[in-house]
């Protein structure tokens, strides 16, 4: 089967046709967090511009810190295809090819020169469909605080330590629900495969070149987030 999720967020709603026959490791993993409720309600947490937008790791209870989604543990990398613009892959920690968990990312462009090889290559295990990538980039448009794409917040308040976003400024995640779950809905699409992996990556060491300015707020966000991809 090859199952279509519908991302229904507080910017839009987009849909993601996922690769369930040649990622099955990394869609059944998607998939629990989806039937168990646990991507409902969570943020986007990291957005670097022209490189991926993030989520699946964080929820607000109306408080800071954020609240850290529930995992079921890691997932075997499966990384069949190439981290090419629209497509979605899972997060993981540096230096462990095997590290990923309830985080993913969307390749805002074609990362695959970067992304395929590093880290054992990033699971690409979907592609945004239709015009769905119009959300994504509108949202990837958005300002940030530190690497959080917020609506409604001036760069004022995030330099502020005593100023803290609130539900309205998070971009929000409602819900992850099924489409459409028939055998046929990856028919037409031709996704590129992963064929850079023979590339060694030597740098296992530092996990995001970027640097991040900002409230404490932030950069306890950026400490927190712990599953990364680096930008070279």
């Amino acid at each position: 089967m090859a199952t279509i999720v519908e991302f229904q967020t507080s910017q839009g709603s987009f849909q993601v046709n996922l690769f369930d026959q040649t990622t099955p490791k990394t869609v059944e993993n998607f998939m629990k967090y989806v039937n168990a409720d646990r991507y409902q309600d969570v943020i986007f947490h990291r957005l670097e511009p022209n490189f991926v937008l993030q989520g699946g790791g964080f929820f607000y209870e109306g408080s800071i810190p954020l609240s850290q989604v529930e995992s079921f543990g890691n997932v075997d990398n499966e990384p069949v295809y190439s981290n090419v613009r629209g497509t979605i892959a899972m997060a993981k920690l540096a230096g462990d090819p095997n590290s990923a968990s309830s985080q993913w990312f969307f390749n805002l462009k074609d990362n695959s020169a970067n992304l395929d090889v590093q880290n054992g290559g990033f699971t690409v295990f979907g592609q945004v469909i239709g015009d769905g990538m119009d959300i994504v980039d509108k949202i990837a448009k958005l300002e940030r605080c530190g690497s959080i794409p917020l609506v409604d917040y001036s760069q004022e308040k995030c330099a502020d330590d005593q100023v803290n976003p609130d539900e309205s400024n998070f971009i929000t995640i409602n819900a992850v629900t099924i489409i459409d779950d028939s055998e046929n809905t990856a028919e037409n699409l031709e996704p590129k495969k992963n064929t850079l992996l023979t590339t060694t990556d030597p740098d296992t060491g530092n996990n995001n070149s970027e640097s991040s300015s900002g409230s404490l707020f932030s950069m306890l966000m950026l400490l927190g987030a712990g599953l990364f991809v680096r930008r070279r």
